[in-house]
């Protein structure tokens, strides 16, 4: 899923509002509503990226949506739109209690995910895993399901007013997704320039080659080619990743 490059004082800011419950290495989050139209603004920006790749995006209903939408497919937002977002936001749409029964749902399963975590720093892959001392989750009810930033290991997940998740019931399949994008980002993606569909189809068989028995609703999306599957069917292989993903994209 496409990774959003945040600003760490939007997404970080104190704000005696937000609500937080953590583990050793992870947070939950309850946006503020100047996080949240921080995140639907970038959302806006990739509109023609979404639309392109056949994402279904979540954004608040209203003609104001309608129309910085329309100016996004254009490539003419500019900044008294996003002051226009952010009034929307704070006085038409956020509620914190919109956000509890997901972020309940998310804090229930972070100890099972710094297991996980774990497991991938024991690997110690010399090909330079990165893992972070410290990941916070946003919580969002708006975009593409979910996204992160690598370069602060802050994850970004979308919730329903009910604590549903999609694609799935247990949230701990998306974490741990886009934990594996943070963690190959820098030594794998961005040196070799994997493209889109081939970096999910990636992080997807990354995910079930260590935690098919953990995840057994874990699914391979339809992207990428299939037969990465096959140049990474043991979990062995995955030392010489970039090795063995430089040589696929070269042929």
């Amino acid at each position: 899923m496409r990774f959003f490059v945040f600003l760490c004082c939007l997404l970080l800011a104190a704000n005696t509002s937000a609500e937080v419950r953590s583990t050793a290495r992870f947070e939950a989050v309850i946006p503020t509503a100047e996080q949240e139209a921080a995140y639907i603004w970038r959302t806006l920006r990739d509109i023609p990226f979404f639309e392109q790749n056949g994402y279904n995006v979540a954004l608040p209903s209203g003609e104001v949506i309608v129309t910085l939408k329309n100016k996004a497919r254009a490539g003419s937002l500019d900044d008294d739109d996003y002051v226009t977002l952010q009034t929307f936001l704070q006085t038409e749409v956020y509620r914190d209690e919109d956000y509890l029964k997901g972020y309940e749902k998310i804090s229930d399963i972070l100890p099972s995910l710094e297991k996980m975590v774990s497991v991938l720093e024991a690997q110690n892959y010399e090909w330079g895993f990165r893992v972070y001392d410290h990941y916070p989750i946003l919580l969002t009810l708006y975009g593409p399901g979910g996204s992160y930033d690598p370069d602060s290991g802050t994850i970004t997940m979308l919730t329903n007013t009910q604590g549903g998740f999609r694609q799935y019931s247990n949230p701990l399949n998306t974490l741990i997704h886009e934990v594996v994008h943070i963690g190959i980002e820098a030594s794998v993606v961005r040196r070799l320039s994997v493209p889109h569909g081939q970096k999910e189809r990636l992080v997807d068989t990354f995910v079930k080659l260590h935690f098919a028995e953990a995840l057994p609703d874990y699914r391979v999306q339809q992207m990428g080619d299939p037969e990465i599957d096959e140049a990474f069917s043991e979990l062995e292989s995955l030392r010489w990743l970039p090795e063995i993903m430089s040589d696929f994209l070269e042929r």
